[in-house]
């Protein structure tokens, strides 16, 4: 059923019925169980891996696609969610991890990394050859991208065929890259429907050339920019008049979506206005684990408040220490001044602070946090003066005021407007946010 929801997405979308999929880009262990805890049944959940952070090299997460798809199977077998409504997606899978190295090189491992995911049972396939390797420009022209997807796609459907799977395909690619904006953005440009209709006939051809046409047919999607981002300090909202043209590119493309990848931090009724302009697929990921840090770091507080002590130990402080230590996830994206630094490595849209949680001495400091707050109830006073955002279930007794239901609470109230935006019947414009 899972993979069928898919195959069958734009065809949904066009006849108004459960109109879109949240796509979860996370590997944090808790915003997973967060999201499969939130989603209603008997709804697929999409969970997606990045070509930096899972790969046959072990990214940034240390694992592969095989040990990320048992991770999360794991995840969900403990609390009893049925593992048949997963599906599991690669996310800008091309030649980025190793696009410092010639482009034959690096394409080698792209082949490898896209066999890999649907050797692990990846049915969601977002192929991104859009960046330049080692001696060429940071953007490439659509032909050579379409070529080399067109040689990805290849890969990942003789690995379909000898495990009789039929993968979908998501083709094209946002701005900026994987990673985020690592920039100040003035004015984001929309894709125009030229574009986007250039990227289409391009892969069109490419997969007909090389004999895989049938692949072109499972093209779910297209991704592009509708003209929504976040910064450090900043988030660009989903302006509807300005991707109106785009949204007529859909019209003579009936079995084609638009993806939309960044939408962290969108407003609900931005979140709707997507999905009804013809980008049924959320992204979210940076957005989740803002959230889990922001109650991470109000717990902090709170026993920071019971025993004054607990500053000289706190979780912030040990998290300051692991970034500072290993400054190469934030460095690149902060500016300013060093309080500036600070405030952002924290505190940033960006969420940098996420390639951290691994960190052996961020994990014990969250152990000794979570030890430390203990099981007796937290005070309703405490929690509205550092969870303000939990206060309300807590009081209507529908949330144990305790650390972990805490934290699982705030990962879901930040991933509900994606829910609320993607499933039947909730996604039309409610002309506010509440």
């Amino acid at each position: 059923m899972s993979e069928r929801h898919l195959e069958t997405l734009a065809r949904r979308w066009r006849n108004g019925r459960d109109q879109g999929i949240a796509s979860i880009c996370s590997a944090h262990p808790w915003v997973i169980e967060a999201a499969l805890r939130a989603s209603p049944s008997p709804m697929p959940v999409l969970i997606e891996a990045t070509c930096n952070q899972v790969n046959q090299d072990g990214g940034y997460t240390g694992m592969t696609p095989r040990s990320f798809r048992s991770f999360v199977v794991e995840i969900a077998d403990r609390i009893s969610f049925d593992t048949q409504r997963l599906i599991f997606g690669g996310d800008h899978l091309g030649p980025n991890p190793w696009k410092h190295l010639p482009a034959d090189e690096a394409m080698r491992g792209a082949e490898q990394m896209v066999e890999a995911y649907l050797e692990a049972g990846f049915t969601k396939i977002h192929i991104d050859a859009s960046m330049g390797c080692r001696g060429e420009p940071a953007t490439l022209g659509d032909a050579i991208v379409a070529e080399r997807a067109t040689r990805l796609v290849a890969a990942a459907e003789r690995t379909a065929e000898r495990k009789s799977t039929r993968p979908v395909y998501v083709i094209g690619t946002e701005v900026p890259t994987p990673g985020g904006a690592t920039h100040a953005i003035a004015e984001l440009a929309v894709t125009s429907p030229e574009a986007a209709i250039a990227t289409l006939a391009a892969h069109r051809s490419a997969f007909s050339s090389a004999g895989i046409a049938d692949a072109f047919a499972r093209v779910i999607a297209i991704v592009v920019q509708p003209g929504v981002e976040f910064t450090q300090d900043r988030v660009v909202a989903y302006d509807p008049t300005k991707a109106t043209r785009l949204r007529n590119v859909l019209d003579t493309e009936p079995s084609i979506v638009f993806e939309a990848h960044s939408t962290d931090y969108q407003t609900p009724s931005a979140l709707s206005a997507l999905v009804r302009d013809g980008f049924p697929i959320l992204k979210v990921g940076p957005g989740l684990t803002f959230a889990m840090r922001e109650a991470l770091y109000g717990l902090d507080c709170i026993m920071a408040e019971r025993d004054p002590k607990h500053r000289e130990n706190s979780l912030r402080a040990a998290m300051e220490q692991a970034m500072l230590a290993d400054p190469a996830h934030w460095r690149g994206y902060s500016t300013g001044p060093a309080e500036a630094k600070r405030l952002e490595r924290h505190y940033g849209y960006s969420d940098r602070i996420r390639y951290y949680w691994p960190s052996p001495r961020v994990q014990k400091a969250v152990s000794r946090l979570l030890a430390a707050l203990g099981t007796a109830p937290i005070s309703e006073t405490l929690i509205s003066q550092f969870l303000p955002r939990c206060y309300p279930a807590v009081r209507a007794g529908a949330l144990e005021p305790q650390p972990m239901a805490l934290v699982l609470q705030s990962v879901r109230l930040s991933l509900d407007p994606h829910l609320a935006a993607t499933i039947s019947g909730n996604n039309q414009e409610t002309g506010g946010d509440a």
